[in-house]
């Protein structure tokens, strides 16, 4: 996958989960596939651009979730099963 292309589906991903990334990045990340900052930047390694695509989408759901969810309680492993399923 192209950076472009990783950027259009976390767009339209966030759109259908109601969510708003105020920055989208992609860079060198030595022991994450992605992370989100407090202030709402998502950032991604470059090593996920040559991953399966279904689990690229996995990834981007997980960090699109945090924007709505801080944590890994309960509520946001719940909200991640549903959003996989459905998206």
């Amino acid at each position: 996958m192209k950076p472009e292309e990783l950027k259009a589906l976390v767009y339209q991903l966030a759109e259908s989960m109601d969510v708003r990334p105020k920055e989208v990045q992609i860079r060198e990340m030595k022991h994450k596939w992605a992370s989100c900052s407090s202030k709402g930047r998502l950032t991604f390694s470059k090593d996920l651009l040559t991953q399966d695509r279904a689990f690229i989408k996995e990834v981007v759901i997980h960090e699109l979730l945090h924007l709505k969810i801080p944590n890994h309680g309960k509520l946001f492993k719940l909200l991640l099963n549903s959003y996989k399923e459905t998206l």
